[in-house]
């Protein structure tokens, strides 16, 4: 369920200013996001694991909360993590 090295490195590359960039706001909401849809297909086949869906909302709150944060500071590159995300459909 957990982000691979090589998947993690790979959205630093795409969304961070440098290659070791984990602390950007743009960074953060893409591995959140990343971490939320690997555990919305983890539920679809253990639909009981309700220790796991409380970290899902934890990460759903903590990328909403981010979110509000880089609309409010940096409104151009809200819209564009929007559109590469395919967030607000």
């Amino acid at each position: 369920m957990a982000l691979l090295k090589e998947e993690k490195q790979e959205i630093l590359k795409k969304y961070g200013t440098t290659e070791t960039d984990t602390g950007s706001s743009e960074v953060q909401i893409a591995l959140l996001t990343e971490n939320i849809n690997k555990l919305q297909s983890h539920f679809k086949e253990h639909k009981k694991d309700h220790h796991s869906r409380t970290g899902l909302i934890r990460m759903v709150n903590l990328r909403r909360k981010l979110m509000a944060y880089l609309k409010k500071h940096k409104p151009e590159s809200y819209q564009q993590l929007i559109k590469d995300l395919k967030l607000r459909g």
